[in-house]
């Protein structure tokens, strides 16, 4: 069994670095004990983004029922036979994850079936669901068994998750639109889309920023560098967002080098020797 296990966290780990090298490289500056269990949540985040953005040939909408029926079973029995879904439920059921996060992440994901616009209040319900709630998880493994200190970090660990997603949302603004006649800005015309539009989203992301910011000076020593990583990733990100106009928004896919995300981590490994972080 220890066996298994082991190799349904390593499939985990396969997926996160095959998918995300920002996150995977965060990952490994955590201490050992939190690599795994972050490893075994972004796998489950990861497969059923899949679902939604990729498995374009298939029935979507029973994919995703049948994910969702999968993953509380393997919750409820302590097992599965998909590997992804295994390394999930060994830390749902180590961390005591409320169930409430998971059914709210895959509200999120049902929503990208088929929502195609976002009102105010479905847009904040997708960003809790799809983003915050993936913090909060990664939080109560960061916390373990103190409850106050997830309590009081809470907010700071949503707005992370909210600072991530709608960053995402701006670098995929063009392909969201083009490809899936997806929008999730509520009351923004992407095809006028003007520099007020931006500068006023531009401010929001700040806001989440800032304060997520606050939250990583509060976590446990063994995950701050790591989560801090991340933070510098998006952080960076957001800033070449925000250099570019409008228009050059709509036009193309903004990305970090590999050269300056190496500069970004080996700044993160000074600032954390110097405890400035």
């Amino acid at each position: 069994m220890n066996l298994y296990n082991e190799t349904c966290f390593e499939c985990s780990k396969l997926v996160t670095a095959r998918y995300s090298t920002s996150f995977s490289t965060g990952i490994k500056a955590f201490d050992k004990k939190f690599r795994n269990p972050v490893y075994g949540i972004y796998g489950f985040v990861r497969l059923a983004d899949e679902i939604v953005d990729t498995f374009h040939y298939y029935d979507k909408q029973q994919l995703i029922r049948n994910f969702r029926l999968e993953t509380f079973n393997a919750i409820e029995q302590r097992i599965s036979l998909n590997p992804i879904l295994n390394s999930f439920q060994i830390v749902v059921n180590d961390y005591e994850i409320a169930p409430e996060l998971i059914d709210a992440f895959l509200l999120s994901m049902e929503m990208d079936l088929d929502k195609k616009t976002y009102n105010t209040e479905a847009y904040k319900t997708y960003i809790f669901g799809s983003a915050e709630v993936v913090g909060l998880m990664c939080l109560k493994v960061f916390c373990g068994d103190d409850e106050q200190l997830y309590r009081k970090l809470l907010p700071n660990a949503c707005s992370l998750g909210s600072a991530f997603q709608k960053v995402n949302f701006l670098r995929d603004v063009k392909a969201d639109l083009e490809e899936r006649g997806r929008t999730y800005f509520p009351g923004i015309d992407f095809k006028n889309f003007t520099e007020a539009d931006k500068h006023r989203i531009e401010a929001d992301i700040k806001k989440d920023f800032d304060d997520g910011f606050e939250g990583i000076k509060r976590l446990p020593h063994g995950c701050r560098l790591g989560v801090y990583i991340a933070y510098s990733y998006y952080l960076q990100l957001f800033k070449k967002i925000t250099s570019i106009s409008a228009i050059a928004l709509m036009q193309k896919r903004v990305r970090i080098s590999d050269t300056r995300k190496m500069s970004i981590y080996c700044t993160a490994l000074i600032k954390q020797k110097l405890n400035t972080i």
